[in-house]
């Protein structure tokens, strides 16, 4: 009888003990599980405060510390601040993080992508055109260094990382700036042409038709092909059918519209400074209000979104769609963009 009464004691104990490890496994389990809410709920409150886009800032027009105000100055200082607003913006440059939360965000990332666009386009034509009197003008140096680090990789992390590559042209286009305000040197210019601003705004005109397309195809849409269209002898590498049907993919639509939010942000402060800079060419050609309609359509692609995502209603159908509404302000904005380069090419 002893020895039974040993075995069921051993068995209590045994039970005791296992029970007190799974109690002690259960409260870790639990510890764990609330933890990893926690963090979740952190992450995704960081990731929201990170996608919030920046606010348009004023173009102010340049001084040194002498009042030297020279030509190109204010184009020159809104293209560093746009691009110290991309980096230093709440979360800093995230197209390349490869942590959460950032890894996790593709909206505010597509913004930054059409940041970068609009100032590769504009430091392109800062470098060939801005700052050269004629095609056989020696390039500025500062420049042309400035162009290739903004034509980086956005997605790189290391080896440089693109911030680091981003800073390097940011400070490039400062010692050109810094150049350009010393009016005892004579290397560094900015030619408010016409012809100049006609060239830098053919590029904008790409980069507007090719977003407006792409906006508008969020319900698909079954196009002629105009490919070869105004010239009889036209020819092209590969045979292509008469009717195109053009869709923009289902997960790709909030990035090509935040892609063109970025865009439009980037491109409306660049013509503000333009408007100042150039502003004797605009009243010369009376072109001044086209320009500012221009802007005036870019601002109104910066309204607020209300809606937790970006809709893709069917055109007239019961959804809104937040694309077609974006691709109309883009639209008027190219139009106008015409209008302004015709103004400009005229003699």
């Amino acid at each position: 009888m002893s020895g039974l009464n040993a075995k069921v004691a051993g068995i209590k104990e045994r039970f005791a003990e296992w029970r007190e490890d799974y109690l002690v496994e259960r409260s870790f389990i639990r510890h764990l599980l609330w933890f990893l809410l926690g963090l979740f709920v952190i992450l995704l409150l960081v990731g929201w405060f990170w996608s919030q886009e920046p606010e348009p800032f004023e173009v102010k027009p340049f001084n040194d510390v002498q009042g030297f105000q020279p030509v190109g100055a204010v184009t020159a200082s809104t293209m560093i601040a746009v691009a110290e607003t991309l980096l230093d913006k709440p979360g800093g440059f995230l197209s390349n993080d490869i942590t959460p939360p950032g890894i996790w965000l593709d909206n505010i990332p597509s913004w930054e992508y059409g940041v970068v666009i609009q100032l590769r386009d504009l430091s392109k034509a800062m470098q060939q055109s801005f700052s050269r009197s004629q095609s056989q003008s020696v390039d500025d140096p500062d420049l042309v260094l400035a162009e290739s680090r903004f034509n980086y990789d956005h997605t790189k992390w290391m080896f440089p990382a693109a911030e680091r590559s981003y800073r390097e042209g940011i400070d490039y286009v400062s010692a050109y700036l810094q150049r350009l305000a010393d009016d005892d040197e004579h290397n560094a210019q900015f030619y408010a042409r016409a012809d100049n601003l006609s060239y830098w705004l053919r590029a904008v005109e790409t980069r507007l038709g090719n977003l407006s397309q792409r906006l508008s195809a969020s319900v698909g849409q079954a196009r002629l092909n105009t490919d070869l269209a105004g010239d009889p002898e036209a020819r092209q590498s590969t045979p292509a059918p008469d009717e195109l049907v053009v869709k923009t993919p289902w997960l790709e639509i909030d990035n090509v519209f935040y892609e063109a939010r970025g865009s439009s942000w980037a491109l409306m402060h660049f013509l503000r400074a333009v408007e100042v800079d150039f502003a004797e060419v605009l009243e010369k050609k009376n072109a001044r209000v086209s320009l500012q309609q221009i802007i005036r359509e870019l601002e109104g692609a910066q309204q607020t979104l209300w809606s937790p995502m970006v809709l893709n209603g069917d055109g007239f159908g019961v959804m809104a769609n937040h694309s077609l509404v974006m691709a109309s302000y883009i639209s008027r904005a190219n139009a106008a963009l015409i209008d302004l380069r015709a103004l400009l090419d005229q003699g």
